[in-house]
């Protein structure tokens, strides 16, 4: 490690601040804009739709949740067919629960409104120029979050 490598880069922790400051203003505007707010039954969605049938002690770790709580959402959402429940292979006293095919179609619906507003946004507010900035910005954030931490 350099002499450089242990001053603080005042110019990194201003950009630092300003993106995940204005990315969390953009992520809400959307949600907001489109009526896709991020709900207990939004985030449980996905988490299953990313990993898979889980049971409720690791839906609920996943959220840092207690086990009642995640319990009632996950009834919410079977009751509303979001969700469907099977027997657990590896452990007969727990069941698992997966996304159903309305669920998938929910989430798909979710993700459409969202893109279909940032599209809205794209097409009325920016430049061709700031278009170009933008497609070079998604491609460093890409970088970014693909780079292994350091």
């Amino acid at each position: 490690m350099d002499k450089q490598d242990s001053v603080p880069d005042l110019d990194a922790t201003m950009l630092s601040e300003d993106l995940r400051r204005t990315i969390g203003n953009f992520v809400r505007a959307v949600r907001g804009d489109a009526n896709t707010p991020r709900t207990a039954q939004s985030e449980t969605l996905g988490y299953l739709e990313r990993g898979g049938a889980m049971n409720i002690a690791t839906l609920a770790q996943l959220r840092n949740v207690k086990h009642q709580t995640m319990r009632l959402i996950v009834a919410q959402l079977e009751e509303a067919g979001l969700v469907q429940r099977s027997a657990n292979p590896a452990d007969r006293r727990s069941q698992l629960f997966a996304l159903s095919n309305a669920g998938r179609e929910e989430l798909a619906r979710e993700r459409g409104a969202r893109g279909s507003r940032i599209e809205t946004m794209i097409r009325t507010q920016l430049s061709r120029e700031e278009r170009e900035l933008l497609r070079a910005s998604i491609r460093l954030l890409a970088r970014m979050s693909a780079a292994p931490e350091s």
